[in-house]
């Protein structure tokens, strides 16, 4: 069987959003929301929380583990591979999964069939992305339609948005350096699980939500009674 590992970096000293990786959101912290999914997926053999700052632990549920990662990969110029490589280097597996909690509301049907995309069939990664259909255009000039050919909206060919899910086999980093491989699935999702925070205006959408889905609970409950 192979071994799956997932990683969970997170750091508190973020810039853009100052502590907004425990901030709180509808009754509970942030990163919570990420932490009680991940306990629901069966296919992941460990979950790693990986942070230079153990106040974190308060917040980890049993079963999912604490690594403390070296001070320095919390500067604003380290990126994720720098990361990645640091964790690949001390926890081994045969397929890891690269997770944020800044994408609250990503789901456990989600992750799980991402999983299971590279464990069980012919993908050597896989990745959440929200698919669009709008006009889109990149650096000056369209990406999916011509300008002197305009479609219906119906017609355009989709483009897809990286959520931060990435599953991803071993090799496909250590040969590469990459999180995508050159046979990847495209796992997609929906409007709410693509929520991603990294200002104060994408943190009141996640508020917004949160409300909602309250307010759809207390309405269903009246019903019932």
């Amino acid at each position: 069987m192979k071994k799956v590992v997932a990683v969970i970096p997170i750091k508190l000293n973020n810039q853009r959003l100052p502590g907004k990786n425990v901030r709180p959101l509808g009754g509970k912290v942030l990163c919570q929301y990420l932490f009680e999914t991940v306990q629901q997926v069966q296919c992941i053999d460990e979950t790693y929380v990986y942070c230079s700052d153990e106040s974190i632990k308060r917040y980890i549920p049993q079963g999912i583990h604490f690594l403390r990662r070296p001070k320095e990969l919390d500067a604003d110029t380290v990126k994720s591979k720098d990361i990645l490589q640091m964790f690949i280097s001390t926890i081994n597996a045969d397929i890891y999964v690269l997770m944020h909690v800044t994408q609250p509301f990503i789901t456990e049907e989600t992750i799980t069939n991402a999983i299971n995309k590279v464990v069980l069939y012919n993908y050597d990664s896989a990745f959440a992305a929200h698919k669009i259909k709008e006009f889109v255009w990149y650096n000056g000039k369209t990406v999916n339609y011509s300008l002197t050919d305009v479609v219906r909206t119906q017609e355009l060919q989709p483009v897809y948005i990286e959520g931060e899910l990435f599953v991803f086999e071993k090799k496909v980093f250590t040969e590469n350096g990459r999180r995508i491989g050159e046979h990847p699935w495209i796992q997609p999702i929906g409007w709410k699980e693509s929520i991603c925070i990294d200002d104060i205006e994408d943190f009141e959408m996640a508020e917004a939500v949160v409300e909602l889905e309250k307010m759809k609970r207390n309405k269903s409950l009246t019903m019932q009674k």
